[in-house]
């Protein structure tokens, strides 16, 4: 479940529905009744929070995201998107990672989703992180 409050249009979310699982963004949030509408690849549907997950964040996803990945001899990761970065210093063990954006650096020593990827990377650079 991803909490209400922590979402935003734009965002990378899974959502299921009678057992189905699909992978959408948010379009819109209704603060009244807390829902949300996720667009997906088949339709724009209305969901409950507790009907979201997030995507866990991985080489993967951060590809998909546009990121350049740089591999070090260190067996260390650095994933490049303009003057953002994203280190991690374990390959492919993405539970302790370092953003970066200019002066703005942040240590995250828990696995994060890609919708709270996109909402640091907007935080810090007040532009929307989106798949090309």
């Amino acid at each position: 479940m991803i909490r209400f409050q922590d979402l935003k249009p734009g965002d990378f979310v899974i959502a299921e529905f009678e057992g189905q699982k699909w992978e959408g963004t948010v379009v819109e949030l209704n603060r009244e009744d807390k829902e949300i509408c996720v667009e997906t690849d088949v339709q724009q549907f209305w969901f409950k929070p507790e009907q979201l997950s997030g995507i866990p964040l991985s080489d993967e996803q951060l590809i998909r995201l546009g990121f350049i990945r740089q591999p070090d001899e260190n067996n260390s990761i650095k994933y490049l998107k303009g003057a953002f970065r994203v280190f991690v210093p374990e390959k492919n063990n993405f539970s302790n990672l370092e953003i970066w954006y200019r002066e703005d650096r942040r240590s995250l020593t828990q696995p994060i989703t890609v919708h709270e990827l996109q909402n640091h990377y907007n935080q810090m650079t007040k532009v929307e992180l989106t798949r090309n």
